[in-house]
């Protein structure tokens, strides 16, 4: 069973998340702001991280920096979610190494694509 990592400090939206994520056949752990999602991620290796931007603390690009930093985590997909519009923002998720980028709010089926094409093996050649 592939395990997630959700950095998400609304409780709601982090709730919402597990439920959707939990159906869909994934382990998923959780953390609230960037230090407990550091100290998750030394406890286990996620194969995917989804990671809020806004977040009290460090804030998400910071803790994709940490992520990327690390050897053992260094090649962990990450999809950034944010509730900005900011236009600058996907070009920075981008720029540290994220495989998707979510604008909230979307469609369950978006976060559901965004994560099936991350972690599905790619066909043989």
């Amino acid at each position: 069973m592939k395990s997630l990592l959700m950095v998400e400090d609304d409780p709601l939206i982090r709730r919402a998340f597990v439920i959707r994520l939990e159906s869909m056949g994934y382990r998923v752990h959780c953390a609230d702001n960037g230090e407990s999602a550091l100290e998750r991620i030394h406890e286990r290796t996620p194969d995917l991280v989804l990671l809020d931007v806004s977040l009290p603390g460090d804030d998400g690009f910071v803790v994709a920096r940490r992520i990327r930093e690390l050897p053992v985590t260094a090649n962990v997909p990450i999809i950034f979610v944010t509730a900005s519009q900011r236009p600058d923002l996907r070009r920075r998720a981008l720029g540290l190494g994220a495989v998707g980028f979510l604008q909230k709010p979307f469609q369950a089926a978006d976060l559901a694509d965004a994560i099936r094409a991350t972690l599905s093996p790619l066909p043989a050649a």
